[in-house]
């Protein structure tokens, strides 16, 4: 077997491309594929599809946390059932994640309205 194989996107397939996809999708470790795998434009889109989205993520966390504290503030009761929301909510975030590696390693992409069109801007 050859070292690398064209794929559909005119780069040059790694062989180790699953491993790197799933990296892509696991926060900072995103930057490891981003690096590493320069030439496969596949693993490239995964790696900035990951880090866009950790990006979001975190600016959604900010957001939550800041909503949450000042509601706390005003009302002591509201805010501490909203706190535990965020559970659900990261529950989902790794439900998403999961999606994004199983489409990624069967060479398929999550497109996800809103965030994804940033991944193809850098």
């Amino acid at each position: 077997m050859p070292d690398s194989l064209p794929d559909g996107s005119g780069g040059v397939a790694s062989p180790n491309r699953g491993v790197m996809i799933v990296l892509a999708y696991l926060w900072l470790l995103a930057l490891i594929p981003l690096l590493l795998e320069k030439h496969d434009r596949e693993v490239q889109w995964h790696a900035k599809h990951g880090i866009v989205l950790m990006v979001a993520e975190l600016i959604a966390l900010l957001a939550y946390a800041m909503a949450t504290s000042i509601i706390s503030l005003a009302t002591l009761g509201i805010g501490c059932v909203l706190s535990l929301f965020l559970v659900f909510v990261w529950v989902g975030v790794l439900a998403l994640h999961v999606i994004a590696i199983v489409k990624g390693i069967n060479g398929d992409r999550l497109i996800i309205p809103g965030v994804s069109e940033y991944a193809d801007r850098f």
